[in-house]
């Protein structure tokens, strides 16, 4: 699947994945492959990237929408580890 984060500046990430681990408002919870869609707003906390090379951001709230294979994470700020 393919992630995307972005904040108010720029793109921070773009490329395929195996899955993410976000910060929800109602917990951590993990998008794999053929996640069924969803929007859910974001908490400050650690953003976890998994594919090729694991990379691990800490982002400032903000928003994910997931629809067919696609992860777009809009954060308001963001770290990378």
């Amino acid at each position: 699947m393919t992630l995307e984060i972005l904040t108010p500046d720029k793109k921070v990430y773009e490329g395929q994945v195996t899955s993410v681990t976000v910060p929800g408002t109602m917990g951590s919870f993990e998008i794999l492959n053929n996640h069924a869609p969803i929007i859910s707003t974001l908490e400050d906390g650690k953003l976890t990237v998994r594919g090729a090379k694991d990379d691990v951001f800490f982002i400032k709230g903000g928003v994910v929408e997931v629809n067919n294979n696609k992860v777009m994470v809009l954060a308001e700020g963001i770290t990378h580890r």
